[in-house]
């Protein structure tokens, strides 16, 4: 199983996450994230053998992304091209390849329901570059876009967050929407990891196809977190192996 975490955000101690995961989803400039940002998360990837992919966000840092914003197919289309191409000049220069790409915050739960969405994300994608693969919620619609396309799907599960009963991520604010816990987050991950299966809020037990799971590098315990789960994977028999690898 892959391991991922959201870093390059400004906001975490990324230097101390990085050696626990397989691959990082790093902030290029849309809700966080500059070339100084950028350039320090690539090379600790490097430094790691890490993979290294694309964050992109609404352009929004006022929000973190985390608001929708009124864009058409071609806007969102551009702005992740845009966040893709800035990251991979850098990688480039850094003499690292991008791996994948996957959205942040609002764009990524929007992509999730929204065909019309998930499908300029695609296209921005392939039209950059078709080996990168598509990292999205599992069963969501940027999956299936990803897939219709010929892209590279990558079905990702969260190790502290919560889930709805129709399989998708509780918003953010609602009760049980975070797992403030190690216990609740390694019970969770314990539960994906081996049976591919979440408790949803209400009890309701959900399969879920488990390629990647994701920690968020934005939480103050992010860098204890990321080390308990990777021993609860490893623990599980699990090898963790970024996508390209396994």
């Amino acid at each position: 199983m892959d391991f991922n975490c959201d870093l390059g955000e400004g906001c975490g101690d990324d230097a101390a996450i990085l050696p626990y995961v397989s691959s990082a989803n790093i902030a290029c400039g849309g809700h966080a994230g500059d070339e100084a940002t950028m350039r320090a998360t690539l090379r600790l990837c490097r430094e790691h053998g890490v993979a290294a992919g694309a964050h992109p966000g609404y352009d929004d840092p006022e929000h973190f992304g985390r608001r929708v914003l009124p864009l058409d197919r071609d806007e969102i289309s551009m702005l992740v091209l845009r966040q893709l191409a800035r990251l991979a000049a850098l990688a480039d220069d850094e003499g690292l390849r991008l791996s994948h790409m996957k959205p942040h915050g609002a764009l990524y739960n929007l992509a999730a329901d929204d065909r019309i969405v998930a499908e300029a994300i695609v296209g921005a994608v392939a039209a950059f570059d078709p080996k990168l693969a598509v990292y999205g919620l599992s069963g969501s619609e940027l999956t299936a876009a990803a897939e219709a396309a010929g892209l590279r799907a990558v079905h990702e599960v969260f190790a502290e967050r919560g889930y709805g009963g129709n399989g998708r991520l509780l918003p953010r604010g609602t009760p049980g929407a975070v797992l403030e816990t190690l216990d609740e987050a390694i019970a969770q991950v314990h539960g994906l990891a081996k049976r591919g299966e979440v408790v949803a809020a209400g009890g309701q037990r959900l399969q879920l196809r488990a390629d990647s799971l994701c920690l968020h590098g934005d939480r103050a315990d992010a860098p204890a977190f990321a080390r308990a789960v990777r021993a609860a994977l490893e623990a599980d028999g699990i090898r963790i192996l970024a996508i390209d690898a396994a």
